[in-house]
């Protein structure tokens, strides 16, 4: 092969061939048939990963996922930390709480009256519940009574009379024609006189149906989840206190493998 470049005038020829006017072994004819059956050949392709993709799309809402994992069993959460939620929460007065209660307070921020005055984004929701779609239910942090965090911004932390903020993940089917609420409830797990009494805040202690169901963010973005305040009065000081709290209610279920499916639980330890 070597000999028959050097007698056809060597690589430079094979790069440009002045008398057949060919490039690289081919004339421009060539070139562009190759290039056009390429151009075409790919470009099928792209239609049909484009078509294909746009077929996907058209089975999904824009409103709720497809496929839900905790969603249709509401998960519980309390609100300690924007991080985590721990599983024991050791109060050493004054010294331990402050990271607690800057964390509340900064996400009841938005709960704040002055956030929700925008009627384009917020409204107030009936008592009873329908099925109109609705922008985002407004929900004031005052409802929350002693645990707002307004007359006392450490959430009860200070007096060892702690506050717990809980609430439900964003339910997207549920029936919004169901008047009513989902109710939690707290006690011990254990001796039950370690716990004391337990007082509720919100509206009458629980989550009101006509929050629900969430829409997503195409229509909630400013969507505000209704909270519950859990206000412990009178714990075992420098006792290990293990609570459980449970939201009863329609389609509340629990489930012993999964720890926070309509439920959760948490060990308090306060020192003064």
């Amino acid at each position: 092969m070597s000999a028959n470049k050097e007698a056809d005038g060597g690589w430079k020829t094979f790069v440009w061939n002045s008398e057949k006017r060919e490039f690289l072994g081919r004339t421009g004819s060539s070139w562009f048939k190759i290039l056009l059956f390429y151009l075409i050949f790919y470009g099928c392709l792209a239609g049909i990963f484009i078509g294909t993709i746009q077929a996907l799309l058209l089975t999904l809402s824009s409103y709720t996922p497809t496929y839900q994992d905790r969603v249709a069993p509401p998960g519980t959460q309390y609100l300690l930390s924007n991080t985590y939620h721990p599983d024991r929460l050791t109060l050493i007065i004054p010294t331990t709480y402050e990271k607690y209660t800057k964390s509340m307070t900064s996400f009841l921020e938005k709960y704040d009256k002055d956030v929700q005055l925008d009627a384009g984004k917020f409204e107030d929701c009936p008592g009873k519940t329908d099925k109109t779609m609705r922008r985002a239910c407004r929900f004031s942090r005052s409802l929350l009574g002693v645990c707002s965090g307004d007359a006392d911004p450490t959430f009860g932390f200070k007096e060892g009379k702690p506050c717990l903020i809980v609430k439900l993940n964003r339910i997207f089917h549920v029936a919004s024609d169901v008047d009513g609420r989902w109710q939690p409830w707290c006690s011990a797990k254990g001796e039950e006189g370690l716990v004391g009494d337990i007082k509720y805040y919100g509206f009458d202690g629980g989550f009101p149906l006509q929050y629900y169901p969430y829409y997503g963010k195409l229509v909630h973005p400013q969507y505000l989840q209704p909270l519950v305040a859990i206000h412990f009065t009178n714990l075992t000081m420098k006792t290990d206190v293990r609570i459980e709290c449970r939201v009863y209610g329609d389609n509340i279920d629990t489930s012993e493998k999964d720890r926070y499916q309509g439920r959760f639980d948490v060990k308090i330890t306060i020192s003064l």
